[in-house]
């Protein structure tokens, strides 16, 4: 174990936030049980969020970014975990309240790691990430609502970034027919080579909704929020359902009672930071069985820890396809 380690760490001063690389050793860590060797990270859209400020993520400064890690435990108190376990580790806070994983170690707490499964190597797992595990939770609450493949179609949207890449190619796996929604019509290769059957313009969805439109789709996994996901609600047949789990054009919804009475829709939330671990467990299991693993490649990009803050701005202006992978 090293003395002193890389770290990518966020500060401010007044107003001003700053971001720098720097070097500290174990004893600057905050409280856990586990330390754990740091081998991989990601940058998801939150990490953009917390790399350039535009969001007031971070609760706490100074802090380590890095919303996700993959790694192996050095030492550990845990009664689950021994040094050399492979684990993973999505939210619960990190980034936000506790050290994240953009630095060579992160100590945290037990409770909050999950056994890297067998399917994947600790790169795979961070190439999902908390992107990846969250379609993977908003799947599950499509199952859990009774939106099967006979019922018809889903819609995902803002389907060329991490949650609908991953979300296209597990519903195409499991038998649904996938139309994917994107501002980069280019992109249609990629998405049809992921499993979407149909690609839409982004500005067919995001225009002023109406309380009702024609039935389109059994149900949608939606990362973008606002007018996208009113549409998509507007849109959905009788008693279908939508997961909403992100909020890229913000975070209202201008919607209205008239789906949800006169169709018997559903919305359904999704959070993954603080996710019990049954249900965590349950969608790396999952994962494990369901997702193609020769699609990660087609959808990932690996970049040094050092790469970080060069492509914060890229992926909150949308044009990161796919998931970045970190390589600490």
């Amino acid at each position: 174990m090293k003395d002193r380690f890389k770290a990518v760490m966020v500060r401010k001063d007044a107003d001003k936030q700053t971001v720098e690389d720097v070097e500290i050793g174990l004893n600057d860590l905050m409280d856990g049980d586990v330390v754990v060797a740091v081998s991989h990270s990601t940058v998801n859209y939150k990490d953009g969020l917390v790399l350039t400020g535009r969001a007031p993520v971070v609760r706490k400064f100074p802090m380590i970014a890095g919303i996700d890690l993959a790694g192996t435990v050095e030492t550990s108190s845990h009664p689950q975990f021994k040094p050399g376990d492979k684990v993973i580790l999505n939210g619960y806070g990190l980034s936000e309240t506790h050290f994240g994983g953009y630095a060579e170690y992160a100590r945290v707490k037990g409770d909050w790691l999950v056994p890297l499964p067998q399917a994947f190597t600790p790169a795979e797992a961070m190439a999902i990430g908390t992107a990846g595990y969250t379609a993977m939770l908003c799947v599950l609450a499509l199952e859990d609502a009774g939106v099967t493949p006979d019922k018809g179609s889903i819609v995902v949207t803002g389907a060329a970034g991490g949650v609908g890449s991953v979300a296209i190619s597990l519903l195409a796996k499991l038998g649904y027919q996938v139309t994917a929604s994107t501002g980069r019509t280019e992109e249609e290769g990629y998405l049809k080579g992921l499993g979407a059957t149909e690609i839409i313009p982004r500005t067919e969805l995001s225009g002023d909704p109406r309380p009702l439109a024609k039935e389109r789709w059994a149900g949608g996994v939606d990362s973008v929020g606002s007018k996208t996901l009113a549409n998509v609600i507007a849109s959905l047949r009788y008693g279908g359902a939508v997961a909403a789990c992100g909020l890229a054009a913000g975070m209202d919804l201008p919607t209205s009672v008239a789906p949800f009475i006169l169709r018997n829709v559903s919305l359904l939330g999704v959070d993954s930071v603080q996710m019990p671990k049954p249900r965590r467990l349950q969608a790396w299991e999952r994962l494990a069985r369901d997702l193609d693993v020769s699609k990660l490649a087609a959808i990932t990009q690996t970049i040094p820890l050092s790469g970080v803050r060069k492509v914060a701005d890229d992926i909150l202006a949308g044009r990161v396809r796919g998931r970045l992978v970190v390589q600490i």
